[in-house]
């Protein structure tokens, strides 16, 4: 075996963003055969499919139907959060290695099945936290696990996004239902990557969350408003007392010189250092405006190939993938894979507890909730039990 026979799950803004050049334009894409697509969106379903032609006989609806109609290796869960575990599961009960962008899924419960799944049934589970693959991050991570800064103490990290991103009168609009960014918050779409980075990092795990939400802009927008947050502010309580406070949103003007403008400033006992994510180095002045461009994330190079820690990461877990398959996958790195924290565990409960604590949350003022503090423990007690929850540190 060469390559890995793939089936898609979902080809909304992820992939057309993200996943086609990894597909079929990257340094992996030789490792790796389009062989199906699943999709109940018949648009995007076609689009990629009439792109990348795919014949009609495996192009589906359901992905039930994909995973008994045709052979695969892998599949890939490109669907909304919520949805993760249903045909992540499915797909590791057929024997098939799994692909998951980030998070893992959106509850604790979730994350949880599909974990024990994965091992239950020997196949392996790979989240494209695509930071991880960030060479900044990763010195970050070197450096402070070295202990060359001390205990971590306070942190504040930062992600925001052009309001385009989360407008549904934008044309074309960015995700593929109009009512995205009501249904779902800044913390799914955004915390979740900070925080997932963060945690690899300090190598700590999460005991309390609050979270602050603003909405200001989104009710605004005409035609179509927006119930939903512009902004959240999380705040994180690790177990050695230190404290980060995440800030994300999708409300900055479009004239911002990037789609997502983010950092991050960590400061310990014995030092401090700066992460400057939105400053990799390349701008242009242009009729379109003055521009940020990430060749560190996604580089169109002038063969057409597009490469950067975007591309690389979700690219790493199908060069384990294959090798698992092959049999010449080592066995500490098979079994770091399947850790909880790589699998996504700590950042499922975070983004919980933060959702959990704005609906529990009152007003303080106008368009601002002041979300509850939510105790994570508890909250793991309640959904898998004491047992489960001590498995998993608690």
């Amino acid at each position: 075996m060469d390559k890995l026979r793939v089936g898609v799950i979902g080809v909304g803004s992820v992939v057309r963003e993200i996943y086609q050049y990894l597909y079929f334009r990257s340094d992996f894409s030789h490792l790796l055969d389009i062989v199906a697509v699943a999709d109940p969106n018949d648009e995007y379903r076609n689009w990629f499919c009439d792109t990348y032609k795919i014949p009609a006989n495996r192009r589906f609806r359901s992905h039930k139907d994909m995973l008994k109609s045709v052979e695969l290796d892998a599949t890939q869960i490109n669907t909304p959060d919520h949805i993760h575990a249903g045909p992540t599961i499915d797909s590791l009960e057929a024997g098939l290695d799994v692909v998951v962008p980030k998070p893992t899924a959106a509850t604790v419960k979730d994350t949880h099945a599909m974990i024990q799944t994965a091992r239950r049934t020997g196949r392996l589970m790979g989240i494209d936290f695509h930071k991880r693959e960030d060479p900044r991050l990763k010195e970050a991570e070197a450096r402070y696990q070295s202990g060359r800064y001390g205990e971590f103490q306070v942190a504040v990290w930062y992600m925001l996004d052009k309001l385009m991103v989360a407008d549904p009168n934008e044309k074309p609009m960015f995700f593929a239902t109009a009512d995205f960014a009501e249904k779902n918050t800044p913390i799914s779409f955004l915390t979740v990557h900070m925080c997932d980075a963060l945690i690899k990092v300090v190598n700590l795990a999460p005991v309390e969350v609050r979270a602050t939400g603003y909405s200001h802009k989104l009710p605004s927008l005409s035609p179509i408003a927006v119930k939903g947050y512009d902004l959240v502010d999380t705040e994180i309580r690790f177990r050695n007392g230190a404290s980060a406070h995440i800030v994300t949103g999708w409300h900055l003007p479009n004239t911002a010189h990037a789609t997502t403008v983010q950092s991050s400033r960590m400061i310990c006992s014995e030092g401090m250092f700066d992460l400057g994510l939105d400053t990799p180095g390349y701008y242009e002045l242009h009729a379109d405006g003055l521009r940020q461009v990430n060749p560190l994330f996604k580089n169109f190079e002038k063969d057409g190939t597009v490469t950067g820690y975007g591309i690389s990461s979700p690219g790493r877990i199908y060069q384990k993938f294959l090798a698992g398959r092959q049999g010449r996958l080592d066995a500490k790195i098979r079994d770091q894979m399947m850790t909880a924290a790589e699998l996504g565990f700590y950042t499922s409960l975070v983004l919980e507890g933060a959702e959990m604590s704005l609906k529990q949350g009152h007003a303080i003022a106008k368009g601002v909730t002041a979300g509850a503090t939510v105790d994570l423990k508890a909250l793991l007690v309640k959904e898998l039990g004491a047992g489960a929850a001590a498995e998993y540190g608690y």
